[in-house]
């Protein structure tokens, strides 16, 4: 017998191992991703409240604000307009400049990157904001969308609104292994995913002119040491008190962006050009 045989024999058996392996692991993330799905369900729905309005209208003199991303962006999990992401935001930057801010929002639940340019698109010919908050990666992470996909979306948008005169800020996608509602090794596959998207994103944020937020770093740890207050219902979208302190947050940058500040916090980073 040739002595080849036994080797390749194996080597099939190591192949067909392997691919048993993965098979097994698939269908023990496919059997988690259905659980996490029927645990979470849609408690609130899949429509974020209205919250586009002038807000602290007494000062005057507004500042355009433009909201776009995914449900995050939208404030799904907040239970009154003035509690959402923007709202809370706008209020902050209004109180910080003594100008009234304009909310203009155009996030959609369960948006992926791909969506931003028909969030742009749907806006008014003459629409000229002053600053831009861009939010999203989430879904991308949950959908399996390649990072390079999603970057180019993010690096797409980015461009239009700087042509448009906006300054722009990005928060990076948050870290989903906080989502205890979603068993291991699932959320341990999707915190690395999301990791590796967001360090994706805010280099190609940097390079394109925006603002970064890492919003892993920034709000991350709240949401970890307090799940029951940063959370909604559904343990996977924020609560009213995760959307203050994810605005709180962001707000430096906005600052930065509207060039009202020239420092930043650690998390936050200034971009390569512009």
């Amino acid at each position: 017998m040739s002595r080849t045989r036994p080797v390749l024999a194996g080597v099939a058996l190591a192949a067909t191992s392997a691919l048993a392996g993965a098979w097994a692991g698939r269908e023990v993330l496919r059997r988690q991703a259905a659980a996490a799905r029927l645990a979470i369900g849609k408690p609130l729905g899949e429509q974020a409240l209205d919250a586009d309005r002038t807000w602290k209208k007494k000062y005057g003199d507004p500042i355009e604000l433009l909201v776009l991303g995914d449900s995050i962006a939208a404030g799904l999990g907040a239970e009154r307009p003035e509690e959402t992401f923007g709202a809370r935001l706008a209020v902050r930057l209004a109180k910080r400049t003594r100008r009234s801010v304009r909310l203009t929002g155009r996030a959609v639940v369960g948006a992926e990157s791909s969506v931003l340019a028909a969030q742009l698109d749907g806006l008014p010919a003459a629409y000229r904001p002053d600053v831009a908050v861009v939010v999203v990666g989430g879904n991308d992470v949950t959908h399996r969308v390649p990072v390079a996909e999603s970057v180019r979306h993010l690096t797409e948008a980015v461009e239009r609104l700087r042509a448009l005169g906006a300054a722009v800020v990005v928060g990076t996608c948050p870290d989903l292994g906080a989502l205890t509602a979603v068993p291991q090794p699932l959320r341990a596959l999707g915190a690395r995913a999301s990791r590796q998207l967001a360090a994706a994103q805010r280099e190609a944020a940097l390079a394109a002119g925006a603002h970064v937020v890492s919003l892993a770093h920034v709000v991350g740890p709240f949401f970890v040491t307090n799940p029951d207050e940063m959370f909604a219902l559904d343990r996977f979208h924020p609560s009213a008190a995760g959307y203050r302190r994810t605005a709180k947050a962001v707000l430096p940058s906005v600052l930065a962006a509207l060039g009202l500040s020239e420092e930043v916090p650690f998390g936050h980073a200034l971009p390569a050009t512009g």
